[in-house]
């Protein structure tokens, strides 16, 4: 390709609505064009880029044995109220975006294909004999994203790889991810990214485990924490560790204090001279479901830790078997427009009367009471007593005596000791998702009623797996991760181009020749090439060249009479002047290929 014929056009100034670096790059550089928020045209360079991650995904995937298909992008609302997830995509905050036809049934245009792919392959796949099945897809997908920003990071359309598997039963499903896993791996890797694979939280996928692929970058929306060996990786939203030993309170007899004003865990401290371990720290939340309640929630926590949401949400859904929409502390004007006036926060204790929510117009007139495992072997810890101004001290659990789920609802912090090896610290970093794997179990087969005959005859639901990558993201997730001062350094495998050869004065015939001699036979030798024959200065081709981020620069310039060029390599900035057949030799050394 001859950069006079790509329609190449850089910007020098950052642009005022990209807020990070790979969004500034990639608009400067000319790989997108912004049409709406969070809509963008893939420009030439950038279509080339995806099309060589796409090549690497379906070889990969192909070498396991996936299937390659191609799913309907608009979605009946009927299978995905099947599923229940109708509502919850497309009402409030949810990111389907959906619409009617002209016969008035409700559509959706697909974030995600579980629903379709599961009726498919029930109305397909008929007996356990053909099982399992692995079937990918690879096209632009819809998210209504409420801000979008960050130009692919969070884009309202963008491609994606999706494969879903189906199997006889769970350990094959395990199998088929672990095999999922490493062949995720082998495409990151091939992709030239720096990546870590971490736990993750399923979301509204759902499923019974899951992992993330994560480029570490700065930027990332995401928080991550890893040992420091490496070897545990986990989302934030998912991350466990070895909770530290509280500062022990001695037994006493119990009795109640005057705590005047004193409603958060460092006034109790400060004015007390309490440690916050001591304390048993009680949140109310209010939980919304698509049952279409809303269920008052008490928590309680030690009082030095912190409440992870996403965990909590999740030990909601397991007990109601409801999944929470939404989830928030409860406010003094929540409790005003359900008319209670009683609740005294800042000293509710774990034993506070469900009779307080005996006046609440739309709540459930119970509470749902879950307790952290960091109070659970409290021998002695103080709380709030339910009234205004006052907290227990020197209590125990069996004075307080109430029933309660216990479990891991806490957020695991950096400097914590990992769950894995003690003598490991967790430390935190920012990642960008590039790719989630699901075992999803049984989960949409059942609620989709998708089964096959098992080996002796008998109906059983399909075991399902879930892997996707996401592959405009995927491309900007390199740029944020390999770039400099003067623009991006694409990873060789991934670049739009191989090598870009630079004629610094197109009306030096000796340079012209030499820079259309190599161009020619690096074409012929099967090398991605680049010829800026454009008649413009030296230093705007050079500047281009390296906004761009092709990996190889080729210059005829000066030496050209002598039959020399310049050799610059984009990532290590080292420059070399060599013959055209010594070019040829370390290029087909760096490319893998026969010799030029």
């Amino acid at each position: 390709m001859r950069v006079s014929r790509l329609m190449l056009n850089t910007l020098r100034d950052v642009p005022a609505d990209a807020d990070i670096i790979s969004h500034q790059l990639l608009i400067r550089g000319g790989f997108i064009k912004r049409l709406a928020g969070g809509i963008y045209a893939y420009m030439p360079l950038l279509w080339k880029v995806l099309k060589k991650i796409t090549l690497i995904v379906e070889e990969e995937l192909s070498a396991k044995g996936s299937l390659q298909t191609l799913l309907p992008q608009l979605q009946p609302s009927e299978i995905w109220e099947k599923s229940g997830r109708w509502k919850s995509y497309t009402e409030g905050e949810g990111i389907m975006f959906s619409l009617k036809d002209r016969q008035g049934k409700e559509l959706g245009l697909g974030p995600t294909h579980e629903e379709v792919i599961t009726q498919i392959i029930s109305q397909t796949i008929h007996s356990y004999k053909q099982l399992p099945i692995n079937i990918f897809q690879i096209q632009t997908k819809f998210r209504d994203e409420i801000r979008p920003r960050f130009g692919l990071m969070r884009s309202r359309e963008f491609i994606m790889k999706d494969a879903y598997s189906f199997h006889s039963n769970e350990n094959d499903l395990q199998s088929t991810y672990s095999e999922m896993r490493n062949a995720y791996k082998n495409i990151f890797t091939k992709c030239g990214l720096d990546f870590v694979c971490v736990e993750a939280d399923s979301g509204a996928i759902g499923g019974a485990a899951s992992q993330e692929f994560m480029v570490t970058a700065e930027s990332g929306e995401d928080f991550i924490l890893i040992s420091s060996d490496g070897k545990y990786g986990a989302n934030q939203e998912k991350a466990v560790s070895i909770l530290e030993e509280a500062k022990l309170l001695e037994l006493n007899k119990p009795s109640i204090i005057e705590t005047p004003n004193q409603k958060s865990i460092e006034e109790l401290c400060s004015y007390n001279n309490f440690h916050p371990s001591q304390i048993v720290k009680v949140i109310a939340y209010l939980a919304t479901c698509d049952d279409n309640k809303k269920y008052p929630v008490l928590v309680s926590i030690r009082g030095d830790q912190e409440i992870n949401d996403i965990k909590l949400s999740n030990e909601i859904s397991h007990k109601l078997k409801q999944t929470v929409l939404n989830i928030k502390v409860i406010s003094n004007e929540d409790i005003q427009k359900e008319g209670i006036t009683n609740i005294p926060f800042g000293f509710i204790g774990p034993d506070v009367s469900d009779n307080l929510l005996s006046t609440a117009k739309v709540w459930e007139k119970k509470f749902i009471r879950i307790a952290d495992n960091s109070v659970k072997d409290l021998k002695s810890f103080i709380c709030g007593n339910n009234v205004e101004n006052e907290h227990k001290i020197f209590y125990n659990w069996s004075l307080i005596n109430t029933k309660q789920l216990t479990c891991d609802i806490r957020k695991a912090k950096p400097g914590d000791r990992c769950v894995h090896d003690k003598t490991q610290k967790l430390k935190e970093c920012r990642g960008i998702e590039i790719g989630h794997i699901f075992q999803l179990g049984t989960k949409y087969s059942k609620s989709l009623n998708a089964t096959f005959t098992n080996d002796k005859g008998l109906e059983e639901h399909f075991w399902m797996g879930c892997y996707g990558i996401g592959i405009s993201r995927l491309a900007q997730a390199a740029v944020e991760q390999n770039h400099d001062d003067a623009g991006i350094i694409w990873p060789a495998s991934i670049a739009p181009f191989e090598v870009i050869i630079i004629i610094a004065n197109i009306k030096n015939t000796e340079q012209k020749y030499l820079a259309e001699d190599i161009y020619e036979k690096l074409i012929e030798n099967r090398v991605d090439a680049l010829l800026d024959d454009r008649d413009e200065r030296a230093g705007i081709k050079f500047k281009d060249a390296d906004l761009i981020g092709i990996p190889w620069r080729i210059v005829a310039g000066r030496e050209s009479s002598s039959g020399l060029v310049e050799l610059h390599n984009r990532k290590t900035k080292t420059t070399e002047s060599l013959d055209l057949n010594s070019v040829l030799k370390k290029l087909s050394e760096e490319f893998n290929t026969e010799k030029l």
